[in-house]
Parts: structure tokens; C-alpha cells; sequence
């Protein structure tokens, strides 16, 4: 089985107001050449009510999860190319506030997911 190495890094990997988000979490999975980021991002504040009050980050949802390969050129932060997503099957949206605990289960599961995946040689 192949070993697989896992970088937590502080920086949102997706979603173009990721650094507004409350809520942001960002793995770096490698296994031998592939790179796959798992990016979770949620509780985007809204900056034009001075309640607390967030906004929708897509359709019904103020947190999601997404997979991707890192663009090859970018060899310091490996970032993720947008156009290589990675499927998987675990959950990767919540439509309630307030639910970072639930946040971080669903980024587990799918790095779980990935890595297990990338042992497998299946990416």
C-alpha cells in the first residue's frame, strides 16, 4: 500500500470569498507525484448587515467541501487547479449555521475518503 503524507495549511483552498469565511480548512494529501487538496469553507458573514447575519456560500448551503488536484506550475503552495476537481462520495454540504463541529466531520470524511482512495492507487 502506498504511503500517503497530510499537510494542514491555513489558507482557504476554493471559493473566491474564502477569506471572508469564518470557517475554513484546507489539506494537502501527496502520494508520491499526486497532490489532491481537500478545501472546506463555510459562515461567510454578510458585510452589509451589522446583525450577525451570514450568507449562502451556494445554493441552500452556508458550508461545503470540495476536492481538487494542485496545478502543477505552482510548485511552493500547491494550490489547487480548478480544473482538475476530485469526485468523491462522502458529504460535502451543510445548510445550517452555527455548525463548525459538523464542518470538520465532513472534512475528515472526505480526506479519509481521498487517502484511501490514493493508497489504492485509484487517483
Amino acid at each position: 500500500m502506498k504511503k500517503v503524507t497530510r499537510q494542514e495549511r491555513g489558507w482557504a483552498g476554493h471559493f473566491i470569498c474564502g477569506n471572508r469565511c469564518l470557517f475554513r480548512r484546507n489539506t494537502l494529501l501527496t502520494c508520491r507525484d499526486t497532490r489532491i487538496v481537500v478545501s472546506t469553507v463555510g459562515l461567510l458573514p454578510d458585510p452589509l448587515r451589522e446583525e450577525r447575519t451570514f450568507m449562502e456560500i451556494g445554493c441552500n448551503r452556508h458550508y461545503e467541501t470540495m476536492a481538487f488536484h494542485t496545478d502543477p506550475k505552482d510548485t511552493r503552495y500547491n494550490d489547487i487547479d480548478v480544473s482538475r476537481k476530485v469526485d468523491f462520495d462522502s458529504e460535502w454540504a451543510i445548510s445550517e449555521i452555527d455548525a463548525d463541529d459538523r464542518a470538520n466531520g465532513m472534512h475528515e470524511s472526505v480526506v479519509t475518503e481521498i487517502t484511501g482512495k490514493l493508497k489504492r492507487g485509484l487517483l
